[in-house]
């Protein structure tokens, strides 16, 4: 990784540049998050915070946007966080974007437009999804999103699931980074294999709400609370394969943007 918010040399014997990375490490692992949120997390004072975050904007690591809302917005204006930019992201993967996004353009041009692409993304998804299903068919249902998360961060997504908005309608998966976000940008199909593959693993039709390729600073995915009993294989084989029909008819129009 490079280092994140170069300081003079001064700075870099006393440790500035070293905490400016962990700030900025924190925002990846956590998502957008506030001045007070950071300090807590990192055991500085909010004045220090601001400092680093100064640094980082400057440098173009680190920008400000208006915390975005889901649900019934409260009374007030709505905290500043702190969300990293491309640049930002860049200094922590050495990445390999434009040889990736060359390399699905020729088969797009190659091999049968869209179609092709949807089908290496799907392909993509299959190769390494048995960690992530042993993972989820370890757990009880009400687990499930949990575990999932778990095991997407154990690849380096940062994921968490957390209750939505209404607790009783469902939960929301968080992936507050995302390894191929430049490239989704150009291949949304990326998104769509990814969205279809949750509903598949977890049995239910799933909502992607946000994603980083479209410019959130996190991969929001909605699992609905479900109340049916536990099925059996052959079924849940069956009701899985309808799910994924669904989810690629639907994920077109969904993935990679906001609801209006």
């Amino acid at each position: 990784m490079k280092n994140v918010g170069e300081a003079p040399q001064e700075e870099l014997a006393t440790g500035e540049r070293s905490t400016r990375n962990r700030v900025a490490r924190s925002i990846l692992d956590h998502g957008p998050s506030t001045v007070a949120e950071l300090a807590g997390r990192l055991g500085l004072t909010q004045a220090a915070v601001r400092r680093h975050l100064d640094a980082l904007v400057a440098d173009d690591v680190v920008e400000p946007r208006e915390q975005r809302v889901y649900g019934t917005r409260t009374r007030g204006r709505p905290a500043k966080v702190f969300a990293l930019t491309d640049c930002g992201r860049d200094a922590f993967d050495q990445s390999y974007d434009k040889l990736a996004a060359d390399a699905l353009r020729w088969i797009a041009e190659q091999q049968g437009g869209e179609q092709a692409i949807a089908a290496f993304a799907r392909a993509r998804i299959a190769a390494q999804s048995g960690a992530y299903r042993a993972a989820v068919e370890s757990v009880p249902a009400e687990q499930r999103a949990e575990a999932l998360a778990k095991a997407l961060s154990a690849d380096g997504y940062a994921a968490a699931a957390r209750s939505a908005p209404h607790p009783q309608q469902g939960e929301q998966l968080c992936q507050h980074h995302c390894p191929v976000a430049h490239v989704a940008e150009q291949f949304p199909q990326l998104c769509e294999a990814e969205t279809e593959f949750f509903a598949e693993l977890l049995g239910t039709h799933v909502q992607r709400l946000a994603t980083i390729a479209h410019g959130d600073g996190v991969c929001t995915t909605f699992i609905p609370k479900t109340s049916k009993p536990a099925e059996t294989s052959e079924t849940a084989s069956h009701e899985a394969s309808k799910t994924m029909s669904k989810t690629h008819n639907a994920s077109a129009s969904t993935a990679g943007r906001n609801p209006a």
